[in-house]
């Protein structure tokens, strides 16, 4: 039913205000106490094999909704109802920013994928914050807070508006991701470099202690899958020196590499991240060479072209305890979640693996790969 709906209404809208419209309709139904309970027990049931432990905190299952669907923190509980066991929101950046001129979103239907160029688009820190502190939780659900560089500040003060952010919505966050691998903020992927990052992380990490004393947040960075494979190690031996809590793996890619089937040619060349069912591959490889490098000292999360229960169940083997997904939301809808779960459950019965957290990693030890 959904499919059909897509074909012929959301197919048909300009991708921004099929998201505002769908957004809408969840945040609507999670306010009418009848029908948030009849959904979450239909979109959300609970396996018992799937609880997992990771980053200090008990989640139902590994599955979460990636950064950029819930900039500002208005649906955690709605989210939450359709089957995510966390959602990360943002990207919230220091100040609020309107982020880049329309039209920024595009589906590539055939392949699966959208291009974005949102910039960032938020309310802006403090009034994050307000609406965080302001919650009041319906669902039991673990909330990541995803902070980025403010457009307007400059490179070189970059630390300081990363620092206002963390120290006003970590109280909030279950877990904390400095992201420094979008491709709509400019300059913003150069922090990557491990010169400009160990500043970074260790004021952040700092800012989140003096916000929250007696609580360390966990804090995790998010990169880039076109990095080279030199700079992914020096990200991951960075983490493990620094005592990162975890890294994700892996954002939008400027790359265009396995696109082809879209009807529309011209898409193509629209600039802004990438992401979908044509990132799967370079994800995939990413994740299993960070796992290489940091084994179980850190927890990584896999994102990125993940669709099915195949999709998330290959992550967990390559090294990912947590998996997060955004773009197959827009293509599968509201039972995708269910489906995930579902199958995820049966790979793990089916698998010679008493626990979720007996996979991680198993693809890469069986090569012999891990340190």
């Amino acid at each position: 039913m959904y499919k059909i709906f897509f074909r012929l209404v959301f197919r048909r809208m300009d991708p921004e205000a099929a998201h505002h419209l769908a957004f809408r309709w969840i945040r609507l139904a999670a306010r009418i106490p009848v029908l948030r309970t009849f959904l979450a027990a239909a979109l959300a049931p609970r396996y018992k094999e799937l609880r997992t432990e990771a980053l200090g905190l008990r989640m139902h299952g590994p599955f979460g909704l990636a950064a950029g669907f819930d900039k500002n923190a208005v649906a955690v509980d709605g989210l939450s109802m359709l089957g995510f066991d966390h959602v990360e929101i943002g990207t919230v950046t220091g100040e609020p920013q309107p982020g880049n001129p329309k039209k920024r979103l595009f589906r590539l239907v055939a392949d699966r994928a959208l291009i974005n160029r949102m910039g960032f688009n938020n309310d802006g820190s403090l009034a994050v914050a307000a609406r965080l502190a302001s919650r009041t939780p319906v669902f039991r659900t673990v909330v990541g807070v995803n902070i980025g560089k403010t457009k307007a500040v400059p490179e070189q003060e970059a630390v300081g508006d990363y620092v206002k952010s963390a120290e006003r919505l970590a109280p909030y966050a279950d877990y904390l991701v400095v992201n420094v691998s979008s491709p709509n903020t400019p300059g913003l992927r150069n922090l990557q470099a491990t010169e400009a990052l160990r500043p970074l992380l260790s004021a952040v990490r700092e800012a989140a202690d003096r916000a929250v004393p007696g609580r360390r947040v966990p804090l995790l960075v998010k990169i880039a899958p076109d990095l080279a494979d030199e700079d992914v190690d020096a990200v991951a031996d960075l983490a493990v020196e620094l005592g990162l809590d975890g890294i994700i793996a892996t954002n939008t890619t400027i790359a265009r590499e396995g696109l082809g089937l879209t009807s529309d040619p011209a898409l193509v060349q629209e600039t802004g991240g990438l992401s979908g069912a044509p990132l799967k591959a370079r994800s995939l490889e990413v994740l299993r060479r960070l796992y290489a490098r940091v084994g179980d000292r850190i927890t990584l999360v896999g994102v990125g072209g993940i669709e099915s229960a195949e999709d998330a169940w290959q992550r967990i083997l390559a090294g990912a305890t947590l998996v997060q997904g955004y773009s197959a939301f827009i293509y599968e809808g509201p039972f995708w979640g269910r489906a995930v779960h579902k199958g995820l459950a049966a790979r793990l019965r089916n698998s010679p693996y008493a626990t979720l957290a007996d996979a991680v990693g198993a693809d890469v030890k069986k090569a012999g790969e891990t340190v």
